[in-house]
């Protein structure tokens, strides 16, 4: 008997929270090179409705979510919340539910230049990776309001490769 949800494909969309919905266009879009495909809001409900499906606060609204497409990766979806009993402060990667986004990029060097040239801050100097992950090089960078994204690159793969029977999702060859 197989195991896993049937038919799954892999990740449609990533949802994440900010605090100005709009500041955060401008980095997707203007930085980082995403398109907007659409919006919809505001959400508001007088029922258990959000405490449910979302797990937050009944009272909750959602102000605004926008869906945004990424080059060959996933979509996102960004919400802007007006939190009904306050805001908790974003988890740092070694707190639980901890995450960051990594963007592959072709040109290492020059999508670094161009994070730098559009004032992001860059989180210490790119790290050669060993071991399984050979051949890649990364650097942690910061949105606007803190949140970690990944600029990575391993443009002829990773050690790993040369003995795995199953090879990590590429978005260089996204067929495979």
């Amino acid at each position: 008997m197989a195991s896993g949800i049937p038919g799954l494909r892999g990740a449609e969309h990533i949802g994440f929270t900010v605090p100005d919905i709009d500041q955060a266009e401008h980095f997707f879009v203007n930085v980082i090179g995403c398109e907007r495909v659409y919006s919809q809001g505001p959400f508001e409900r007088d029922d258990d409705w959000m405490s449910t499906h979302l797990g937050v606060h009944p009272r909750t609204v959602i102000r605004e979510l926008r869906f945004y497409r990424c080059a060959f990766g996933t979509n996102f979806e960004v919400f802007q919340y007006q939190p009904a009993d306050g805001a908790a402060p974003q988890p740092r990667n070694s707190d639980i539910g901890g995450h960051h986004i990594a963007f592959y990029v072709d040109d290492f060097d020059s999508a670094l230049s161009h994070l730098r040239e559009q004032g992001v801050e860059i989180m210490g100097e790119p790290t050669v990776a060993r071991g399984a992950s050979a051949g890649q090089r990364w650097v942690y960078f910061r949105s606007p309001w803190g949140m970690q994204f990944e600029l990575v690159s391993f443009p002829d793969g990773k050690a790993y490769e040369r003995d795995s029977r199953v090879i990590l999702w590429n978005p260089t060859r996204p067929g495979e």
